[in-house]
């Protein structure tokens, strides 16, 4: 039920963490909901958040978004919400445990990658299960883009 598919279809994509497969390895991808308030779920519909700074953590069996900007929603005036205030993310137990183990043990981190709505129009959250990586892992990353990206041009250019 968590483990994500490849495509993006009937998803509308609020906040996408770029930044966050060239910094990290990912292992593995899960699907949690989040516990929002109204303005906030407001502001996620004008498509205003940021991903950037964000992270996962276990705190007392539970998983929750640390670090993450919602803006507040102007027409709300003073029922507004805290922008960055930290967030329950609903995920079932046993996946909770399996992320906190892995955390323990072998140092992986957990990493927001998108914040978008479901074709139910629920707002879900697309994390991952991830490794640092090293300079010398970014440099060949960057390397192996730039390959890639050279190589199309050289195919389009020959037809």
């Amino acid at each position: 039920m968590s483990r994500k598919k490849g495509n993006d279809a009937g998803r509308k994509i609020v906040a996408d963490n770029r930044k966050a497969r060239f910094n990290f390895a990912v292992e593995e991808i899960f699907e949690a909901g989040i516990e929002l308030m109204g303005t906030e779920v407001k502001s996620l519909r004008e498509g205003k958040a940021s991903l950037g700074e964000a992270y996962a953590t276990v705190d007392d069996d539970e998983l929750y978004l640390i670090n993450c900007n919602i803006p507040v929603y102007f027409q709300a005036s003073r029922f507004n919400h805290e922008p960055k205030r930290n967030r329950r993310l609903l995920m079932h137990r046993r996946e909770i445990d399996r992320l906190a183990g892995a955390v323990q043990r072998e140092g992986m981190t957990i990493v927001p990658l998108k914040l978008y709505f479901n074709e139910r129009g629920i707002a879900k959250l697309e994390l991952a299960l991830a490794r640092g990586k090293k300079l010398h892992d970014k440099r060949q990353t960057e390397r192996d883009r730039t390959w890639q990206r050279d190589k199309a041009r050289v195919m389009r250019e020959r037809g």
